[in-house]
C-alpha cells in the first residue's frame, strides 16, 4: 500500500499564535519538532496497518519544517517548494492508495481558530462553488483529480468538522479548538497517541466513503483584504472582477483552479 501525507503546522498540538509558525522566532523550533512527531506518529501507524511506501510533503512555509533525519526508512520526505501548482500536494499521482492530512486548520474568514487562513493571509475568504474553501478542500479535490481517497485529517475542531462535511468517511483527530483569539489546547502526547490509533484504523478500513467526486464545473472566487491586491490579481488570465475586493474564475478544469490559486493568493 502506498500513501501520501500532506503536513502543515498550524493545526498541530499546542500551536496558537502566528509567531509560533515563523522560523525567525525562537518559539518556532518547538512546534517544528511537534510537527515532526505528529508526522512520525502517522507514518508508523500507517506502516503497522499495511503501508509499505509513504510519501510525505512538508506543506508549511518554505517546506523545511519536518526533520528529515527522523523519518522512518519506508518514508520519502519532499522538502522545499517545487513551484508546481499542487503546492502542498506536490508529488501525488494516480499510484497512491490514500491521502492523510496532518496539522490542518480552519480556512480564511473562519472565527473558530485564531490563525485561520487559506494558503496565505491575503484573502478575507475564498469560495469554491459557493462554499468557503479551506486548504483541506483545495487539497482534497487535487487528490480526487487522481482518484485517490482522503482517509484521515488531524487539526483544529473546525477543520475536522468541515472535512467531515466534505468527505463523510474521513477519520479525524481534533487537536484543539478556538474561541476569539484564544485556543484551547490538548497535550501533545495525547494528540500523538490519538493520531496513531485513528490513522491505523483509517488505513485498515480501506477508505469507505472517503472518495470525493470532482464537480463538472468550478467557480473559484477570492475576496481580498486589500483592494489593491484585488485590482492587481484581476488581470490574471481568466479572472473576472466581481467587486472592489473580489475576483472570480469559471472553469471546467481543476488544474485551472490550482494554478490560479498559486498565483492570485500569494
Amino acid at each position: 500500500m502506498k500513501l501520501f501525507i500532506s503536513a502543515d503546522i498550524e493545526g498541530c498540538a499546542g500551536l496558537a499564535l502566528p509567531a509560533e509558525t515563523h522560523k525567525n522566532e525562537s518559539i518556532y523550533q518547538a512546534f517544528a519538532k511537534e510537527m515532526t512527531e505528529e508526522v512520525i506518529a502517522a507514518c508508523e501507524a500507517a506502516h503497522e496497518a499495511g503501508a509499505d511506501e509513504i510519501v510525505v510533503k512538508d506543506g508549511h512555509g518554505d517546506a523545511s519544517n519536518i526533520d528529515p533525519l527522523k523519518m522512518p526508512e519506508y518514508v520519502t520526505l519532499i522538502r522545499g517548494k517545487s513551484g508546481h501548482p499542487y503546492n502542498m500536494m506536490y508529488g501525488i499521482d494516480d499510484t497512491f492508495d490514500g491521502v492523510l492530512f496532518i496539522g490542518y486548520h480552519a480556512p480564511a474568514g473562519n472565527p473558530e481558530f485564531s490563525i485561520s487562513h487559506t494558503s496565505t493571509g491575503n484573502s478575507l475568504y475564498i469560495h469554491l462553488n459557493g462554499k468557503v474553501m479551506s486548504e483541506c478542500m483545495l487539497n482534497s479535490y487535487t487528490a480526487a483529480s487522481h482518484n485517490v481517497p482522503i482517509l484521515f485529517l488531524s487539526g483544529d475542531e473546525e477543520i475536522c468538522r468541515l472535512s467531515k462535511e466534505l468527505i463523510p468517511g474521513i477519520t479525524t483527530v481534533a487537536t484543539k479548538h478556538g474561541e476569539g483569539a484564544a485556543t484551547w489546547c490538548v497535550s501533545a502526547k495525547k494528540i500523538q497517541d490519538e493520531i496513531r490509533k485513528k490513522v491505523k484504523a483509517a488505513v485498515s478500513s480501506a477508505g469507505k466513503d472517503c472518495h470525493l467526486t470532482l464537480p463538472e464545473h468550478f467557480t473559484y472566487e477570492v475576496t481580498y483584504k486589500d483592494w489593491k491586491k484585488a485590482y492587481t490579481m484581476s488581470f490574471y488570465p481568466g479572472m473576472e472582477k466581481v467587486d472592489t475586493f473580489t475576483n472570480k474564475l469559471e472553469t471546467d478544469r481543476w488544474m485551472d483552479v490550482v494554478t490560479a490559486h498559486c498565483f492570485v493568493v500569494y
